[in-house]
């Protein structure tokens, strides 16, 4: 899962200002080769886990002074924002998708993709399913019944970015959001996506909306989105839990509004990290490189390997396809920036190294692949075999897209069934199981100074 850091984010504009530092546009160099380990590769290796995320004051009071401006004026400046930066054909009357307009996107999409979106549907469905957990009960004392209880969440929102003005309108950000919220039976879930300049929403988007079973869409976008779904307008209904990508506002908007709700993650850039050895293809291994490298200038792409001849032939099939790509330019800053090749000794010691840098997205292109999984302790998806790259995952697999970056893979995981439910424990005590631990229930409350707890014990023991 990435952040969009584009220029063309509405706050950014509002600030005129890069929100990243302006990197080196001199002439760019591919992936920088090290010998792993060594002073520099530690250097190198300690730059990337750094370079995480960061939010200024001012973007912080930007974003403050949005979240605050919606809980006030709500839908009017739900509209007000979109109109400013989105389109300003969207009015109080035409904020909410219609039945109309979802009828009108599934008739104009291609019949194809909507044969693809059933798939990808259906598999992601599938796997998530597997995921859900059921109440228990237990007796584990004569007399003492303890249990959980398994409940999802009331409203769920999904965020799905509008790339380019809604152009390239980003589909799986619906199913990965969606899917796991309705696998986990949320009855209420509403998506928040910026229209396109005619005050439309894209119908791909709408398509894969109706499609997973969201019936509530607003055409809002960025922090004003997250501040509506957070707190709520006259129009849009206060969630409980809020999840999906966005760029670096919508998640600092998430971060703020944290505690209020839920939400998925803080998210940063993408990254990915290839182990491989000589059995491994070097063009495979440069394309999902570059899968990764093309998102943003903060994304990262490491390979680690073995093989001297591997390195060496990877690097060159990267320049090969780097001068076909579209994002050359963001690439190419990436691999200058925060890629790498790493020379490792053995394949035991890029597992090591791996597990230190927990990326978002690990491929083992190695001969026997299955033999290292028990080895792998941190990475957000872990992919197996020459024929599973990385983009597969994002789309079409099965498991969610929506991954712990910068390193979270420690302590983090994947968005799933999970994050749309809670569990309430269940306790029952009859008297004399009661009787049987009052007096440690009494001992540990007075030791904490807490006699009115001790008292509520007493009563009844008596």
């Amino acid at each position: 899962m990435i952040y969009c850091a584009c220029k063309a984010c509405p706050l950014l504009k509002k600030s005129r200002r890069i929100f990243f530092k302006p990197l080196n546009s001199n002439k760019y160099k591919t992936m920088k080769l090290f010998e792993y380990p060594s002073r520099d590769a530690e250097a190198h290796v300690k730059t990337i886990i750094d370079r995480g995320l960061g939010f200024s004051s001012a973007d912080h009071d930007h974003v403050l002074a949005c979240i605050n401006d919606v809980k006030t004026r709500g839908d009017q400046a739900l509209v007000e924002f979109t109109n400013r930066f989105d389109s300003d054909a969207v009015t109080l009357d035409t904020l909410k998708v219609t039945t109309e307009e979802f009828d009108a996107a599934l008739a104009s999409v291609d019949a194809r993709f909507l044969d693809t979106l059933d798939r990808a549907i259906f598999q992601l469905t599938r796997f998530h399913e597997k995921q859900k957990q059921k109440d228990w009960i237990d007796t584990p004392r004569n007399g003492v019944i303890l249990g959980q209880l398994v409940r999802p969440v009331g409203a769920a929102g999904v965020y799905a970015p509008g790339a380019t003005g809604g152009k390239t309108p980003l589909v799986s950000s619906v199913l990965m959001g969606g899917i796991p919220a309705a696998v986990a039976g949320v009855s209420s879930i509403v998506l928040m996506t910026p229209p396109m300049a005619d005050g439309k929403i894209n119908p791909h988007i709408l398509a894969a909306a109706k499609k997973v079973g969201i019936s509530s869409v607003f055409k809002a976008g960025s922090a004003w989105a997250i501040a509506a779904l957070a707190y709520g307008t006259d129009q849009v209904p206060k969630v409980d839990v809020i999840v999906g990508p966005g760029n670096i506002y919508v998640t600092l908007a998430k971060k703020i509004v944290a505690g209020s709700v839920g939400i998925d993650m803080i998210a940063g850039p993408s990254e990915i990290l290839i182990i491989a050895d000589r059995s491994a293809d070097p063009a495979f291994i440069a394309a999902d490189l570059l899968s990764q490298a093309e998102h943003d200038a903060m994304a990262s792409a490491i390979l680690v390997t073995d093989s001297r001849e591997l390195a060496s032939q990877t690097l060159t099939a990267m320049e090969d396809q780097l001068k076909a790509l579209p994002r050359q330019k963001t690439a190419r800053q990436s691999l200058d920036n925060f890629g790498a090749v790493m020379l490792v000794p053995d394949i035991e010691t890029g597992i090591d190294l791996s597990n230190r840098l927990a990326p978002e997205h690990l491929e083992l292109m190695v001969s026997e692949p299955f033999d290292y999984i028990d080895r792998i302790h941190n990475a957000g998806a872990l992919f197996l075999g020459s024929y599973t790259p990385e983009p597969i995952g994002d789309y079409i697999a099965g498991p969610n897209h929506v991954l712990p970056t910068a390193g979270t893979a420690r302590f983090s995981s994947a968005l799933g069934v999970d994050n749309f439910i809670k569990k309430t424990s269940l306790i029952h005590y009859a008297k004399k199981a009661f009787q049987n631990e009052a007096d440690d229930v009494i001992r540990l409350a007075e030791i904490e100074g807490l006699h009115a707890h001790a008292n509520s014990i007493k009563l009844r023991k008596k």
